[in-house]
């Protein structure tokens, strides 16, 4: 702990600081709490979005498997650009999936199974999922770390800063009431001496 001085401007600093301490603290603890439901809500989308994939891969699979005709999807589809927007949640920004487009290339009509015009649009869906679950993934990365960060914040008033400025006030307090009352005992025997000068 830091030396402090003993006068009466630490103490009102000393007071104003553990004041600003428990009006920030709050504050503090309500963010860190927002984080942490934010996170849960965030986990629960990609949860959803990856069971949504895995029904999609599954009808994919069937549909492919009816046809029996074996063809390389990911050589007919290639992504161009994901498209994003910033967001802000509890003074974080985060990006947000707003869509994907794809190169064009083209395939010989005659050549491909029927079925493959459906089984790209489908496709299509599996890959828009996985960049989304890539971007939730950099959610979840940004909230943890600002969580992180806040909870250490949370834990350095709650056990440090506040516990310190109330050592120190009543430190002060002690010191300034021992010379308050050093100073009444000095003056009780500066006026004893003065009445018995007077006396005499």
């Amino acid at each position: 702990m830091a030396k402090i001085k003993l006068t009466k401007n630490e103490l009102k600093k000393q007071k104003d600081d553990l004041k600003r301490f428990k009006r920030y603290l709050p504050t503090l603890q309500l963010k860190k709490q927002q984080l942490q439901v934010e996170i849960r809500q965030v986990e629960q989308k990609q949860e959803e979005k990856r069971a949504v994939q895995e029904q999609i891969k599954q009808s994919l699979d069937t549909w492919i498997a009816v046809f029996g005709e074996p063809v390389d999807l990911s050589a007919l589809v290639q992504i161009d650009s994901v498209q994003t927007e910033s967001g802000n949640i509890a003074g974080v920004d985060i990006p947000i999936f707003t869509g994907l487009t794809y190169k064009k290339i083209s395939y010989d009509l005659f050549e491909t199974p029927l079925w493959v015009d459906e089984g790209l649009e489908q496709f299509k869906s599996i890959l828009a999922i996985d960049v989304e679950v890539e971007i939730l993934n950099e959610q979840v990365k940004r909230l943890s770390d600002e969580l992180r960060t806040t909870s250490q914040r949370v834990n350095l008033f709650e056990k440090v800063k506040i516990p310190e400025a109330q050592e120190n006030i009543r430190t002060i307090n002690i010191y300034l009431g021992d010379q308050q009352t050093a100073a009444v005992v000095r003056g009780k025997i500066a006026k004893n001496k003065v009445v018995k000068e007077v006396a005499e």
